[in-house]
């Protein structure tokens, strides 16, 4: 079966080529058009997907092609632009509007590299640098440059000066408060998912950045607990890709006294509602800062205190919470390998097969019922948490 692109002039772009240069491994493929329709394209069978500017999927691959397009600043945030796509557009002129020069490559179908700013002599020298000043005009690249930062600190890339300096000029500006909740979200996330998401933070601080889109993070780095939390940061992505637990872990540090819009509530639960954490993220934070101290310090617990940390942490209904919890505190404590011991968990383990070894329905055969079943419960489970090594 005839491939309906082999009559388009193509071109992979953007994020394929870069990965490609670097020897890392291509997980999705998009595609530029240059000298086409709209009318051509749904000739040959492509779907059209996009609402602001003509995008199809490849009517097998289901990959992206997007028709080559300029763009115009008509508004605020990343949303304030205004697109022109025709056969006119020139792929020189559609990679211009890029962010960095890293991303502004392409490859067409016979491998050649078109490389018109300069995007393989900053993979080699490991540089982040702007494409051109309308980087300037969308707010969103601050946290882009910063997750790629984050991304790519084990190669010794690090953002440009004059490109820092755009993005504290954005900072600087009205035009970061047009983010939308969602956006910086999935920044974030995304940031925190990375190989090193600690410079995601320290690259967003230097550009002035932090303070305005996290401000309770920005507290941390500017606290006495400025160095644990990045630590923790840093040993967390020996545990796991989640950003989950990394984020648990950051938001430890978040303190009462933080910036918050709350006055009725605590800052980290104000953060996490103006952020629009999932609830998944929500929970495992709200549980870091309300249980984590009990289990790093369980050693010194009464058996009182130590059944309250097995009911806090909710481990028979939620279980599955438990590990991405662990990760974290460990991740507090300085461990940067699962396979290093971490007495605690060992503790909690033990706390748990004694507190879980007395069960209700044994109680209840023994005819307790009510309150007196919840109170012999909790003291048949004290004792046997008295006894623990």
């Amino acid at each position: 079966m005839t491939d309906p692109a082999e009559h388009l002039e193509r071109y992979l772009v953007g994020g394929a080529v870069r990965d490609h240069l670097l020897n890392y491994p291509v997980y999705d493929r998009d595609w530029v058009v240059v000298g086409a329709t709209v009318e051509e394209m749904q000739k040959q069978g492509y779907k059209p997907v996009g609402k602001e500017f003509p995008v199809f999927l490849h009517p097998e691959t289901k990959e992206e092609y997007a028709l080559a397009r300029t763009e115009r600043k008509s508004g605020h945030g990343y949303k304030g632009f205004e697109f022109f796509a025709s056969p006119e557009v020139t792929l020189e002129q559609d990679l211009l509007r890029r962010d960095l020069t890293i991303n502004a490559m392409a490859k067409d179908s016979c491998g050649n590299i078109a490389d018109p700013y300069d995007g393989q002599r900053d993979l080699e020298a490991r540089i982040l640098r702007h494409v051109s000043p309308a980087f300037a005009e969308d707010p969103l690249r601050v946290l882009r440059v910063a997750r790629f930062a984050a991304r790519f600190k084990h190669l010794g890339f690090v953002v440009a000066p004059e490109t820092m300096a755009l993005m504290s000029a954005i900072a600087a500006s009205q035009e970061l408060q047009h983010l939308t909740r969602e956006r910086v979200w999935a920044e974030l996330e995304r940031a925190l998912g990375e190989r090193s998401p600690e410079q995601f933070l320290l690259v967003l601080e230097q550009c002035h950045a932090l303070t305005k889109l996290i401000p309770e993070f920005a507290q941390i780095l500017q606290s006495a607990s400025r160095d644990k939390a990045l630590n923790s940061l840093l040993c967390s992505t020996s545990e796991s890709n989640s950003a989950c637990p990394r984020f648990a872990a950051l938001c430890y540090f978040v303190e009462d006294e933080a910036p918050t819009t709350d006055p009725n509530g605590h800052a980290l639960t104000a953060m996490l509602e103006r952020l629009k954490a999932p609830n998944e993220f929500k929970s495992l934070s709200l549980l870091m800062q309300r249980q984590a101290n009990a289990l790093l310090g369980i050693a010194a617990l009464s058996s009182e205190q130590k059944l309250r940390l097995y009911e806090g942490l909710d481990i028979q209904r939620r279980p599955q919470r438990l590990p991405a919890f662990l990760q974290s505190c460990r991740a507090i404590a300085g461990l940067s390998s699962a396979s290093l011991e971490f007495p605690p968990e060992k503790a909690l383990q033990q706390l748990r097969t004694a507190v879980e070894a007395i069960q209700p329905k044994e109680l209840a055969a023994a005819g307790f019922k009510g309150k007196a079943l919840g109170e012999e419960l909790r003291n048949r489970r004290l004792q046997a948490i008295e006894v623990l090594p």
